[in-house]
Parts: structure tokens; sequence; C-alpha cells
């Protein structure tokens, strides 16, 4: 998400900010095509001939959504610049994190998925630090880096640290995850629609959170969601994928939103490029069953 503009712009308007050009890209999907169980009865091609470029903004960074129906490889992409198997490595093609090939999990990047992953036999102050623990920070370092990240996300460290997952609500959860996540600052931040099992309120919070640490952090996000919403509120570009096989169908460029979620979303700008990117989506959907139905 760009710095606020104060008339927003159509979805091809140039960034505020841009990345420096002797840097590397912070994500490069270059031809990818990742197919499952390759030369067998259950050969699935997940994502097919993908590529993109998502620029390191120096000292700012970018929130790319990816946006599209079930199936179509959302998933398949963050886990792929994740270094995650069965998805990596990819069948064909290369992805690199800035300017490195990925070769599995690294503490340049971290990832917050939809359901509620902590562990569950750990205090929300043991699950938020477990990254540092496994650094070697020293215990008294890494309680207080973690209590002030439970403020950060908006939990109450007197009254939550020593809670329990299961104490807490769903959107509690996410933030304990955010915050496990970010205390890290990696580079590159994948989420794997993190809001979409909240409710409709919770999820406006969280993702005015997320813009907010976003800031601090100064990271590369990339971020997958269903919500045509969701994804014009937080992402500077938003990539709009087609399903059977997976594939990059389109990338948009977005004005910045300069309110809270709930703000943003009353105004006349924010639905007219909603609704321009609905039409787009159901555009590029229709046009994948006409070739699929045309295969068949």
């Amino acid at each position: 998400m760009s710095e606020p503009n104060p008339a927003p712009a159509s979805s091809t308007t140039a960034p505020l900010t841009a990345a420096a050009p002797d840097r590397p890209p912070a994500v490069e999907f270059r031809d990818v095509t990742k197919i499952y169980g390759p030369g067998t009865p259950r050969e699935y091609v997940a994502v097919s001939h993908v590529s993109f470029t998502i620029p390191d903004v120096v000292g700012h960074g970018e929130i790319s959504s990816f946006l599209g129906p079930s199936g179509c490889g959302k998933s398949t992409v963050l886990r792929l610049v994740a270094g995650l198997e069965p998805q990596h490595p990819p069948t064909s093609g290369s992805v690199t994190v800035l300017g490195r090939p990925v070769v599995g999990p690294g503490a340049d990047r971290g990832m917050v998925f939809q359901d509620y992953t902590s562990f569950d036999h750990r205090t929300v102050l043991d699950n938020v630090v477990f990254g540092l623990e496994c650094r070697g920070v020293p215990r008294w370092e890494r309680e207080a880096e973690g209590l002030e990240w439970i403020a950060k996300v908006g939990l109450d460290p007197g009254r939550d640290a020593r809670k329990y997952p299961h104490e807490l609500s769903g959107g509690m959860r996410q933030r304990v995850a955010i915050a496990r996540t970010l205390i890290l600052r990696p580079r590159i931040i994948l989420m794997d629609e993190p809001f979409g099992a909240l409710d409709p309120a919770t999820r406006l919070d969280m993702q005015d959170l997320l813009v907010k640490l976003w800031r601090e952090v100064e990271a590369t996000v990339l971020f997958v969601t269903h919500s045509v919403e969701e994804a014009v509120y937080l992402g500077d570009r938003v990539f709009v994928m087609a399903t059977t096989p997976g594939r990059i169908a389109e990338e948009i460029r977005l004005p910045a939103a300069s309110a809270p979620a709930r703000e943003t979303q009353s105004q006349p700008w924010f639905h007219e490029q909603v609704n321009a990117l609905h039409a787009r989506v159901e555009r590029i959907e229709a046009e994948a069953r006409r070739v699929n139905g045309a295969v068949d």
C-alpha cells in the first residue's frame, strides 16, 4: 500500500515510490509451472507459466494482493515463495527472493496462514517468541520483545500473555500468529487468507492492524484473498488469477487508501474501484469457463 494519495487515481497510476534500479526484485517468478504427480494418472497442473515481478521498494515495501477463485493456484504461489513442500520446488521456471533462488524456507520470509497456527501447549508469550527462542536469543531479551509485540498487535501483555490458545478468540489467535511472524522482521511476509475465517467487523480491524504494522516493518507483503474489497483496500497491486490451470490473468495497479478500512469502504472512489475489479474478475472467469468448455 502506497503512502496516502489525496486524489485516488485510476488503476494504472504509477506508484509514488519506486525500487532502486540497482536492487533485485523482492520476489520474481519466471515462467513458473507446478505439476503434481507428473506422468501419473493423477497428474494435475496447479499453476502454468506464471511470471511476475514485485519490486523491493526501499524503506517502504509494497502489499501485493493475489485474487481469484478456489483452485487457481494462489496458495501454491505463496508456498513456492516460502519454499514449502510439496509446492516447492517448481516443476519448471525459477522463483527468486531478493535476487536469490528459493531453495527452501528462510529467515527472510515469514508466513501467516488462514487457520490459527499456534502451539497449543505454549502460552501466548511463548508462541510469539518461539522464533527468537530458536535463534538462541536469551530468555529475558526475547520475553521483553515478545511483550512489546503482544501490545503492538492489540493484545494486553498483562492479561493475555500467559493465556493459552484455546482461551482466545479467532481474531486474538490470528493476532498472535502475526506477532510471531513480525517479531522476526522478515523482509517478505506471506499471508494466505489470514482473515478469511473472521467475522466482518474483526476482519476490518485486522486489515487496519496489518497496514499499521506493515508501515513499521517496511516489508514486502504477498496477500492471498477471495475478497475484492480486501484486495482493493490492501493492495498496491492486484494479481488476478484464473483457473485450470492456475495463471496470472492480469496485474492491476491501485491507488492508495488514506483512511482506516471502515472509512475507506464508504468512499465513492473505493466503490468505483471495487466495482471495476469485480467486472474484470467476472470477465476473466467467464473467459476461463469458455476456454475450458471448448477444450472439454
